[in-house]
């Protein structure tokens, strides 16, 4: 009996000291135990609610991994997220992705802003770490640095959607073109206004404002003096109302408005009405529109008790990309991960799939048009070939 028992023991000590040596072999050594992914979104002011979703996508993913089982290479691997708020400021995100390289992470979700991410690409390239953004000024991805990648379509693919639809689903041959002066609303009423003379179309009033100006009397004159029938805009929602109520009071409301992302918001519903059409244009297409977007949703809802206020479904499905990247590199080394990113091919859980081109571009991002109806936003149209 107790030579039977030591025989089990002998056996027992051979089995563990050959578990442990194939974990050596297997690579283990090299894949820490928590493995740490850095968030970097604006998680207070005007655009806490926004950040604060990215956050959650990410959050969620994260803990659906963890519980899962998730293994790099063999061994059992923690996810940990590292959050900070940058302010929606170019300053503040280069400090605090500062502190996200410090903290080691091997990449980041971040940032919401085009500004920051194009301040902070720099920071994360000189770690070789993955830096994975909503923005979509086209610039992010045009630094030159392996380390950009973007979840969604660009500003270039929205101006084409917003100069396309204009032209050819409205019905009008004379149009005029407003921005809010920002970098972002400019690039864009420019490129929509490009391609409307593309299209043949045009633009007869060419005004740039600053984001906070909501005197249009002088404006809504001379649109009705053109006999302006779209209007293609940049304004931000309460600009576009002060517009449109700048329009009622000269009697010029045979006109519809294109607006980019920044009308597509729940106050512009106040606009409903005032004029012929209203209409939105975003690269972010909201979860619902997908066929798995009800599952997440509802996850979504019983983890933070509200539905997501812009884009926490494209930051889920990038982490779980992001995981099996590392998943592929086998390692914890950004550099390694990056270059997985570059060749991956990525499940997404709501929109299907994630790959990018050499520069990050996301291969299959697509711009919705939505149409403002009975209150709500609709979808009218979306495509990744405008």
């Amino acid at each position: 009996m107790n030579k039977h028992i030591d025989r089990r023991r002998f056996s027992a000590c051979l089995a563990l000291t050959a578990v442990a040596t194939a974990a050596l072999l297997t690579g283990c050594g090299k894949v820490p135990d928590t493995i740490k992914i850095g968030v970097a979104q604006p998680l207070s002011g005007p655009l806490g609610a926004l950040g604060q979703d990215l956050l959650n996508g990410v959050k969620l993913a994260v803990d659906e991994l963890n519980k899962s089982g998730y293994t790099v290479d063999g061994k059992r691997v923690t996810l940990e997220v590292v959050s900070v708020d940058d302010k929606a400021d170019a300053a503040t995100g280069k400090a605090v992705a500062q502190q996200l390289v410090d903290a080691g992470v091997v990449a980041v979700i971040g940032h919401l802003n085009s500004g920051v991410s194009i301040e902070t690409a720099p920071i994360y390239a000189a770690k070789d770490i993955a830096q994975i953004a909503i923005s979509t000024n086209p610039k992010f991805t045009q630094l030159g640095f392996p380390t950009t990648f973007r979840m969604v379509g660009n500003d270039t693919l929205q101006a084409r959607a917003i100069g396309s639809f204009a032209a050819t689903q409205l019905g009008a041959t004379r149009y005029a073109a407003l921005d809010d002066g920002t970098p972002y609303g400019k690039g864009l009423a420019d490129g929509a206004a490009q391609q409307l003379k593309t299209e043949k179309k045009e633009v007869l009033v060419r005004k740039s404002y600053d984001d906070k100006t909501v005197a249009f009397d002088e404006l809504a004159g001379e649109l009705k003096a053109a006999k302006v029938e779209v209007i293609v805009s940049t304004l931000n929602d309460f600009q576009a109302l002060a517009l449109l109520e700048a329009l009622r009071k000269v009697d010029h409301t045979k006109v519809s408005l294109l607006g980019g992302d920044t009308i597509k918001t729940t106050d512009m519903t106040k606009g409903a009405g005032i004029v012929q059409g209203i209409y939105a244009t975003s690269p972010v297409l909201e979860a619902k529109e997908f066929t798995t977007g009800k599952p997440f949703l509802e996850k979504y809802i019983a983890a933070y008790k509200k539905p997501p206020a812009y884009g926490g479904h494209y930051s889920y499905d990038s982490t779980y990309v992001l995981s099996a990247a590392i998943q592929k590199a086998k390692s914890a080394d950004p550099k390694e991960i990056t270059k997985a990113m570059h060749s991956i091919n990525g499940y997404a859980p709501v929109i299907g799939t994630m790959t990018w081109d050499d520069k990050g571009e996301q291969r299959y991002g697509a711009v919705g048009v939505y149409e403002l109806r009975a209150g709500s936003w609709e979808l009218r149209m979306r495509s990744d070939r405008w």
